[in-house]
Formats: structure tokens, C-alpha cells, sequence
């Protein structure tokens, strides 16, 4: 049985295929448009998955959408009916409704087709979410969290999986929404940008406590696990959010009241390109301390109704690694997995689950998804043609060809050297996480490597942390929690005596934001590292995602464009490697 899931019309914009149960391709158009967070449909993520079984959009016996207009349906018409929502709010709302709507024409068009056989379902945002985290796992049970901005008019799900059977313990609805919360705060630190919330996440290590007290005033946190907002002191309820983003890409107005916000915190939003200075650097603080409180009040509350001790989370605020890295501190649980992609993208992958698993509910496999790698990929061939092509813009650089072994004694010694690497290897990672098959490697033992990789190549604020690629057999000799954390979704601290080892990958806190790596999930990269940890003593690389203010590549051509507009030094495609003379 194949069956296509979609994430459309929505950010991060996606589409992944399942064959009985088992994720066979799963692709973020972004990578393919070069468009970040990309909103529209996502044509060619849809052609990837399906080429790669060589199928029609005919072959398919279902496609799924990570989406359904009558999810909450009764609390959606009694909220409308009791805050007197204006007629512009309503007709905004049934045009975002035809848009998601129009799926059906938009792949007989896209394929020229009169007729489309398989049969289009829609599932609730959540359950999508919920699906691409458990049913990845290899938990045959356990409870779970979905955690978010908005989706199908809900917030926030906590619940459990037990006997095959979803229980749903407790919703946060619209307007409450802790994503909104940390949205509208990154806002007034003045990141504007749809995604910007990560910056907020590492700012936060440099502040401190001094605005909490005052920030507790916007939120109320229940007994149930369930949160209101304040809504005073935000703006998204009373608001159109505009969904005709231009180009295809998110934006957002200004999701806080300005006037009573300003009042509560005592000085105005932060302007474009002001400096960062301590008031905004603490509000940063409190901000994610805010969140992590709600984030800890639900799975409080989730620990009290289910005895279950593994854990699966998802949704867009779950791509908050350091809240994620704290739960072992609280809470006892033996387990917990998040999926490469736990935000909107990895909806397509969750709805294409969930549907099949309604069906196969009694043949269910556990998958336990610890691959992310789930994109395109490219021979040796593909790139000596693209080299040739390109020859006379590599006329002044040296040209070799290794074989795996000599490859990687190769690269960890050039890394060892100080050279910046460009890694570009295998199938591409779905998710926001480079996980090293298209990442930017160097030496985390530099501590001026952070200001050489941002002056050559990244060109992003020197508050951001790098993040370290480790053995998974050596995580418990740095770090103070031993886990596996294959997608870089938690972050957790290094062990004192380890951190002036590393400086350029541990974080102002003590922290990192590690992947661990295996022989089995990615060979090639755990050789590297292992080549390195040889030449070292040191069983990790620092490891950043391979662009430079746009989409991570997906091709060797942007790779290639990358490296030559940048300071990288060396170039690895596949077994081809490029170095500059």
C-alpha cells in the first residue's frame, strides 16, 4: 500500500511517501524552490517521493493532508458565536479553507490528469503531528505531547497510545497557544522573521531572571496542564493573520499588543538592527523560562494521567532542544523520541501514518524511524559531469578522487589542520538539522572557530551556538545525561572537566546541542568522527548546516555555489574533493 502525505499550503511545506507502513521518501520543498519556510504546494516534493518508486499519482491508493476543516468544529462555530468575530474574520477563514480545499485541482493540473484515483484524507493537525513521533518510535505504547502554534484551531494535545488506541487526556484551544507566546516575544526582541524563534532559544543563555516575575502576568498556568494567555497583551485574536504570503513565504504582523506590553516590561520593542543590549537579552531569558514552565505544567499533568514511561513529542515548539533536553530533570521516564521533523513539514509524514495505521491497525510494525536521511541523493557520475561543466571556475583549485577509507583520514586530517570542510554525502536529511550528509564540518577544539566560520561563511549573529556531531558511544564520557539524540533535539550539558576542551560547540550555559551518531545510522559520517577521535582524542566534530543564508543544499550544484562564494577551504562531494590551492 502506498500513500502520499502532504503538508500544503501551510510553512514548511512538504511531501512524504509510505509503503505499507514503512517511510520510504519524505522532502521539504524549500530545498527544491530555494525558498525558505515555503508555504504553497509542494509540487516537486510530491514528483521526489513518488519518482523514487518509480509511481504515478495514479499508483497511489491514498494521499493524505495534515489537515482537517472539521477538527474542533463545535468549539470553532461556539467561539465565533460568543466573541462576535467580524465578518472579515470569517470570509479570511473560508478562503484559507478553499485554499487547503484545492488540493484535489492542483495535482490533476499539475499532472494533467481528468481524473485523480486515489482517494484525498484529511487528518486533524495534531493526530498528524502526534503520528510522525509515535508511530516513528518503537514504543508499542506510550504517552504523548503535541505542542504548536495553531492547527485546526488547537494548540496543544496531550494523551496517550495504548492498545493501539489514541486516548486524548486534555486540549489547549485557540486563541491560547504557547507558540504565539514565544512567536510574539521573538517579535518584540525584534526577529521578525518567520522561524526566528531559535535565535530567542540561544539568546537566551546570556540573560537572566530580571523580567520573569513581570512576564508570569501574560500567561495562566492550570492545574490540568492546560494555559490561558493574557490576552491583553496580544494581538492575534483580534487580527487577521495573513495567509496570501508573498512568494510563498510566512509572515506574520505583529502578533503582541505594543501599548500594554510595553507598559508591563517597562521599554519599547526592539528595532531592526539595534543593538542587543541586557534588557533585551533578559527578556530573551524570561521568554524561554516562560515557556519551558508551560511546557512542564503539561507533561505534569500528562505524568499524572498515564503511567506510561515512554515518551513521544511533537509539533513546532518541540524544536525547542533546550525545554526538551530538561525533561529527564523532572520527570522519570525511560524514553523519549522526536522525530527528525517535529514541526509542520514532518505533518506530511504523520498523516500518511496515521491513515495507514487506521487500517493496519493489527499488522502495525514497529518502524522506529532513526534515518533521516530521506531526500535525494547523487552519484560519483552526476558530480564528475557537474565538475566538468564547471571547469573553468575550477581551474585554480586542486581536484582529487578518494575511496571511503583514504576519504576520511583524508578530510580528519585536514580538520585537525583547521581546515573548514564542505560535507556532501548520501540522501539529504528531511527536518531543519543538518545531520551530516549536508553539513559544514571543522575542529570544536578552536576557540576562535564560532567568529571563522561566521566572518568566512555564515554570516549570523555570533550569540548563535555550533553544534557537536558525537560518537554515541562516547556521550556519557562528556556529557552529564546519556541519551541518544540522533536529530539534534535536545540540548544537554557537557561535563565541567570536558567543556575548555571543545569551546566552539559548547553553548554561554555549558550546554550543546549534540547528534548523536552510530555506525549504523550514518557509516560514512561515524567514520569521520571516529578518524578524528583517532587523531584527537576528541570523538566529535562541530557540525553546521551547509548554506549560507538560504535553504540547506539539496543538489551538488548549490552545494558547489556555496563553496565558492564563501572562504570554505575543502569541498567533499560524495568521493570528490575540491580544495581551494
Amino acid at each position: 500500500m502506498y500513500i502520499l502525505g502532504i503538508n500544503a499550503y501551510h510553512a514548511d511545506s512538504s511531501a512524504a511517501l509510505i509503503k505499507d507502513g514503512e517511510v520510504i521518501s519524505a522532502v521539504e520543498e524549500e530545498r527544491f524552490n530555494r525558498i525558505k519556510h515555503w508555504s504553497g504546494f509542494p509540487i516537486q516534493s510530491i514528483k521526489y517521493c513518488i519518482s523514487k518508486e518509480n509511481l504515478e499519482i495514479n499508483d497511489l491508493d491514498f494521499i493524505t493532508v495534515n489537515s482537517n476543516n472539521y477538527s474542533n468544529i463545535f468549539n470553532k462555530i461556539f467561539y465565533s458565536l460568543s466573541n462576535n468575530i467580524s465578518f472579515e474574520f470569517f470570509l479570511n477563514q473560508v478562503q484559507r479553507r478553499q485554499k487547503k480545499n484545492k488540493i484535489k485541482n492542483d495535482l490533476l493540473n499539475s499532472f494533467s490528469l481528468k481524473k485523480l484515483k486515489p482517494k484525498i484524507c484529511k487528518v486533524d493537525h495534531h493526530l498528524s503531528h502526534i503520528s510522525s513521533s509515535l508511530f516513528c518510535s518503537n514504543f508499542h505504547e506510550g504517552s504523548f505531547i503535541s505542542i504548536d502554534g495553531f492547527g485546526d484551531f488547537s494548540s496543544s494535545v496531550i494523551g496517550e497510545f495504548r492498545h493501539n488506541k489514541f486516548k486524548i487526556f486534555n486540549k489547549v484551544l485557540y486563541p491560547n497557544s504557547a507558540g504565539i507566546l514565544y512567536q510574539a516575544l521573538t517579535q518584540y526582541i525584534g526577529f521578525k522573521k518567520y522561524g526566528d524563534e531559535y535565535k530567542v532559544m540561544g539568546l537566551s543563555a546570556y540573560g537572566n531572571s530580571d523580567l520573569k516575575e513581570k512576564l508570569k502576568k501574560i500567561i495562566n498556568l492550570n492545574n490540568d496542564g492546560t494555559f490561558t494567555l493574557n490576552l491583553k497583551y496580544f494581538a492575534h485574536q483580534k487580527k487577521i493573520i495573513d495567509t496570501n504570503w508573498k512568494n510563498g513565504t510566512p509572515k506574520f504582523f505583529d502578533l503582541y499588543n505594543k501599548k500594554n506590553l510595553e507598559d508591563l516590561i517597562g521599554f519599547p520593542p526592539r528595532k531592526n538592527n539595534e543593538n542587543l543590549d541586557e534588557k533585551y537579552i533578559n527578556l530573551a531569558f524570561a521568554t524561554q523560562s516562560l515557556y519551558e514552565d508551560i511546557f512542564l505544567n503539561l507533561l505534569k499533568s500528562l505524568n499524572k494521567k498515564s503511567n506510561l514511561k515512554n515518551l513521544s513529542l511533537s509539533g513546532g515548539c518541540s524544536l525547542n532542544s533546550l525545554a526538551n533536553g530538561k525533561i529527564y530533570n523532572y520527570f522519570d521516564y525511560d524514553n523519549i523520541y522526536m522525530p527528525p521533523s517535529s514541526g509542520d513539514s514532518g505533518g506530511a509524514i504523520g498523516s500518511a501514518l496515521y491513515k495507514y495505521f487506521s487500517i493496519h491497525k493489527s499488522k502495525r510494525n514497529l518502524i522506529y524511524l532513526e534515518n533521516p536521511y530521506l531526500g535525494p541523493s547523487f552519484d560519483n557520475s552526476y558530480i564528475n559531469n557537474l565538475i566538468n561543466l564547471n571547469k573553468k571556475k575550477l581551474q585554480k583549485f586542486s581536484l582529487d578522487f578518494m575511496e571511503d577509507n583514504s576519504l576520511v583520514k583524508f578530510v580528519a586530517k585536514e580538520i585537525n589542520d583547521g581546515k573548514i570542510i564542505g560535507w556532501f554525502q548520501g540522501s539529504m536529511e528531511f527536518g531543519p538539522r543538518a545531520l551530516g550528509n549536508r553539513s559544514i564540518l571543522s575542529d570544536p577544539r578552536n576557540p576562535n572557530m564560532k567568529s571563522i566560520l561566521n566572518n568566512k561563511i555564515k554570516r549570523r549573529e555570533s550569540f548563535r551556538p555550533f553544534a557537536p556531531s558525537i560518537l554515541r558511544e562516547e556521550v556519557d564520557n562528556w556529557f552529564e545525561i546519556n541519551d541518544d539524540v540522533p536529530f539534534m533535539m535536545k540540548i544537554l550539558k557537557f561535563k565541567k572537566d570536558k567543556r575548555i576542551i571543545v569551546p566552539a560547540v559548547v553553548h554561554a550555559d555549558g550546554t550543546g546541542r549534540l547528534q548523536t551518531v552510530t555506525l549504523s545510522n550514518n557509516k560514512k559520517y561515524y567514520k569521520l568522527i571516529k578518524e578524528f577521535y583517532n587523531i584527537t582524542n576528541v570523538p566529535m566534530l562541530l557540525n553546521t548546516s551547509f548554506n549560507e543564508n538560504e535553504p540547506i543544499v539539496c543538489k551538488p550544484e548549490e552545494a558547489l555555489d556555496c563553496f565558492l562564494r564563501t572562504k570554505m577551504d575543502i569541498i567533499v562531494l560524495e568521493n570528490h574533493i575540491i580544495r581551494r590551492a
